[in-house]
């Protein structure tokens, strides 16, 4: 049985991670959506908790995917877990030159693990969830971009922030 892990912060999840885990699935017998839960760099909106519900609640049709939260070394979680492929998703040239470096790093770490990169559909190639929540704060429509438990769980994060923080714009 090949596992498959499709790691991220997922901050929230997106129709693009979506097409990813999709396709995936297709692909390996088991596709495991690790959440990681403190990213270094990110500030993040959703807890893991929150991301974990999420996400978890996007992936009911997709019967071999489960979704897991994880706070330590990717490859050591695909360790863990008995992954031996690391699912990427590519959206431009841009994302390429880091994540070729973090797979060169995995690889030393970690030799018998590979990384596949999945480019993504050209309907998402410009979506992140950075951009998705500068968007919603800003009063924007991204109801094709996300699934609706995303959409509804960003409306409510956004209404709760703009309660301690009037300056927030209002839609």
């Amino acid at each position: 049985m090949t596992i498959a892990l499709y790691p991220g912060s997922f901050d929230p999840v997106t129709n693009g991670h979506l097409d990813v885990a999709t396709r995936a699935a297709k692909l390996f017998d088991k596709v495991i959506i690790g959440i990681f839960d403190k990213p270094a760099a990110k500030h993040l909106l959703f807890s893991v908790e929150e991301r974990m519900t999420l996400c978890s609640a996007a992936v009911t049709h997709l019967l071999n995917v489960r979704v897991e939260p994880y706070s330590v070394l990717t490859v050591d979680f695909a360790r863990q877990i008995g992954a031996h492929v690391i699912v990427r998703g590519l959206r431009a040239s841009s994302d390429f030159e880091g994540e070729f470096e973090m797979a060169l790093m995995n690889k030393k770490l970690c030799p018998d693990i590979e990384s596949v990169f999945m480019m993504a559909n050209l309907r998402y190639q410009f979506l992140s969830s950075s951009l998705l929540k500068e968007v919603v704060a800003l009063g924007g429509d991204i109801e094709s971009l996300v699934p609706p438990n995303v959409l509804e769980a960003l409306k409510s994060k956004m209404h709760l922030l703009e309660d301690k923080a009037p300056n927030v714009p209002r839609r």
